[in-house]
């Protein structure tokens, strides 16, 4: 009996000193990554040190430069708040270059849409499956590549090129980089949607374009309209450097002002946009607790 008992004991000591160099070597193990990622971590930060330090010494930017630069600044900020002669503004001007950056903004995002959208479907993994479509996907997302990979103001210059100063070349500018863009975004948010909804509606018949528009095309709308409203934001932000392009719009107020060192209209213009930028934001909001979010159904009414 006593043998018994110290087998029993003999075999739970064991057992409990495999235990405890199992859950220490379990402990070496998170230690030794957790060091590891400590040294990853420093050598990160060391790197990114000495990346500053050296852009800095490379380009010339000493600290009596840094300083005399953050004076200027300040400068121009006392400008921006003390308004001269406000009542010989020609506000009436300044609105219409406004309205005008806004049509440009709409204008060339709408049409951007519009035609992003059906090409999003070429440049769809989910939709060119097969591997004869995989090429012409795979050439719609380089061509997306290429259209988006050109900034707007560089689209704006050959436009001023091609049709001349004016609205219509910042336009065409918004235009071609958002077709590139949304229509990238587009075809990744039909990428991730569920493939169970096409098979079914595959069983049932359904035919190609009806399995894109309610297989597809249903899941990725909420990705689809907030993707679109976020850029029209974004372009009524960035559009007014389509101005000092030529393109028109705010930005020639901001350009003509800036030259003649009224830096208190280039506020008053920019207050005037943020404005316009914080309505969009809560239209925008109200579309998504609409048709993203939705809203309740009274089924027990």
């Amino acid at each position: 009996m006593y043998n018994g008992i110290n087998a029993k004991s003999e075999a739970f000591l064991f057992s409990s000193e495999d235990n405890q160099a199992s859950h220490q070597a379990q402990y070496k193990a998170i230690y030794a990554s957790r060091r590891r990622y400590s040294i990853c971590l420093a050598l990160v930060a060391i790197i990114l040190v000495a990346y500053y330090v050296l852009f800095f010494a490379y380009n010339g930017l000493t600290l009596p430069r840094l300083f005399e630069g953050f004076d200027k600044l300040a400068q121009y900020f006392a400008r921006m708040f003390i308004w001269h002669n406000v009542s010989q503004w020609p506000f009436s001007y300044y609105f219409k270059q406004i309205a005008i950056t806004l049509a440009i903004v709409f204008a060339g995002t709408i049409s951007a849409t519009l035609l992003a959208l059906p090409l999003s479907f070429i440049a769809s993994r989910q939709v060119m499956h097969s591997s004869l479509l995989k090429p012409i996907a795979m050439a719609m997302r380089r061509i997306f590549d290429v259209m988006r990979g050109i900034d707007m103001a560089i689209w704006g210059l050959i436009f001023i090129r091609a049709v001349g100063m004016g609205p219509l070349a910042g336009v065409l500018a918004i235009f071609i980089q958002d077709t590139g863009l949304l229509g990238k975004l587009y075809a990744e948010s039909h990428d991730s949607v569920d493939k169970r909804p096409s098979r079914g509606l595959s069983a049932v018949g359904a035919n190609s374009l009806q399995k894109h528009r309610f297989g597809i095309f249903t899941q990725s709308f909420p990705q689809f309209l907030a993707l679109t409203l976020y850029q029209i934001e974004s372009n009524t932000r960035s559009a007014a450097v389509l101005g000092f392009v030529g393109a028109g719009g705010v930005g020639l107020v901001y350009a003509e002002n800036m030259r003649l060192w009224n830096w208190d209209v280039v506020m008053f213009v920019t207050l005037v946009l943020v404005v316009l930028v914080i309505i969009l934001d809560k239209i925008s909001e109200i579309l998504r607790k609409k048709y993203i979010i939705g809203e309740p159904v009274p089924l027990f009414e």
